[in-house]
């Protein structure tokens, strides 16, 4: 069967310091949108990490239109690492892109996958007309997430049981103090790094999204 990805066309972003190398992909009927930001750029992340690209493709399935690109110095995506805020502003800008391809007043999203979760949800605190920010494997043991804070929209957490970077008892503590507001989805015996089990992170996202689209 052919993947609903394989619809996917070229796109480049001009995020006003760098150009950024993008996938976009619509579904005729298209209810909603997500941008979707991959792994650590100095770890070997880019948009076509299996977690992301799997994800994506179960998306563009149920109705989204989905953008997936490359951070500043990955891929063909001009610049290099900015050690976040640069990266934070890659998110917006895509976003900005996304939203320019359907009608507005669509509702958008913002999903993460490890860093990519980070700079998701650190994007996420400086916007509120997002429906829902998705963070898979959020690194809750590194970086600063003071951030959840102020994020307004609804907030979904897909951890694996046996995540490296994501304590469980950091995972405990940071759902007490958001208490209501974190939506968990484990996914039981995974690592950070979903090997295998692509398929079961895709459908913990597409099941926290149902009331988006």
């Amino acid at each position: 069967m052919t993947s609903p990805l394989a619809r996917e066309r070229s796109l480049t972003i001009n995020t006003g310091r760098r150009e950024l190398e993008a996938r976009l992909a619509a579904p005729i009927k298209t209810r909603a949108g997500a941008v979707l930001c991959h792994p650590h750029p100095e770890y070997g992340g880019s948009m076509d990490n299996a977690v992301v690209v799997t994800v994506a493709s179960a998306l563009v399935a149920r109705g989204f239109a989905t953008l997936r690109f490359n951070f500043g110095g990955v891929g063909r995506s001009g610049g290099g690492f900015g050690g976040g805020l640069a990266e934070i502003d890659d998110a917006r800008a895509a976003l900005g892109a996304l939203a320019g391809t359907f009608h507005p007043g669509d509702p958008l999203v913002l999903v993460g996958y490890s860093f990519g979760a980070w700079v998701a949800l650190r994007a996420a605190a400086e916007m509120s007309a997002l429906r829902h920010v998705v963070a898979i494997g959020p690194p809750l043991d590194f970086l600063d997430w003071s951030s959840l804070d102020a994020v307004s929209a609804p907030i979904t957490f897909v951890a694996g049981e046996r995540d490296q970077f994501c304590a469980a008892a950091r995972l405990t503590r940071v759902l007490a103090a958001h208490a209501g507001r974190i939506d968990l989805r484990r996914i039981a015996g995974a690592d950070h790094f979903f090997v295998g089990r692509e398929d079961e992170v895709a459908e913990a996202v597409t099941d926290a999204l149902r009331s988006v689209a």
